[in-house]
């Protein structure tokens, strides 16, 4: 019994350092010298050099001069990325079709000038709280507000969108996408900051 015991106890040990150990240490060494951006959490600087967010994680902008994300149901306030998910409501939900309404109603107040009905995903929240891209549509959308409020003509800013729009991945594989907060540090170094901030 007691050889059973010590074999167990020697298997456990050898287990435990192989998977518990080396293993995330030989992945995480050859992150780090593979892809080291990747793997430190893609972060995104601005042209100082200060770190202001990751290019993964979406972050909410309410300045009317700043290109805006999809809504976020991640924690209390939204855009918590330590609170990563959805609201689960369901599409009979009424506190789901007063949030929507209330966001259209917002929408189309804010962008008075924008062609067509607000795209969908304007309105509803993505399934993590936290996507970090729009569709070039969506982010067209928006061009008139964010031209009027930085006083610039609107074809310089849907030029800068087009600059900004990220193919499929492998040719194939997504939609095309704009990263929200990689758009708005586009917007400020082209254009300057916003005064009211984002």
């Amino acid at each position: 019994m007691l050889d059973t015991i010590l074999v167990a106890f020697r298997t456990t040990l050898v287990t435990l350092a192989l998977t518990g150990v080396l293993y995330p240490l030989a992945v995480t060494g050859a992150a780090q010298l593979l892809f080291p951006r990747r793997a430190n959490g893609s972060l995104v600087a601005d042209e100082r050099g200060q770190v202001v967010g990751s290019e993964l994680i979406g972050q909410g902008f309410a300045s009317p001069g700043y290109f805006h994300p999809r809504p976020s149901a991640a924690g209390d306030k939204g855009y918590d990325a330590t609170a990563s998910g959805g609201s689960n409501l369901g599409p009979t939900s009424q506190k789901l079709r007063d949030r929507a309404a209330a966001d259209l109603e917002q929408l189309r107040a804010d962008n008075p000038d924008a062609p067509g009905p607000a795209p969908v995903e304007l309105i509803t929240t993505s399934a993590s709280g936290l996507d970090p891209h729009l569709s070039p549509a969506a982010a067209m959308w928006q061009v008139p507000r964010v031209a009027k409020e930085r006083s610039v003509a609107p074809e310089r800013v849907r030029a800068l969108v087009e600059q900004q729009v990220e193919g499929r991945d492998l040719g194939v594989l997504g939609e095309p996408r704009v990263n929200v907060l990689q758009l708005n540090l586009a917007l400020d170094r082209q254009f300057g900051r916003v005064a009211t901030g984002g």
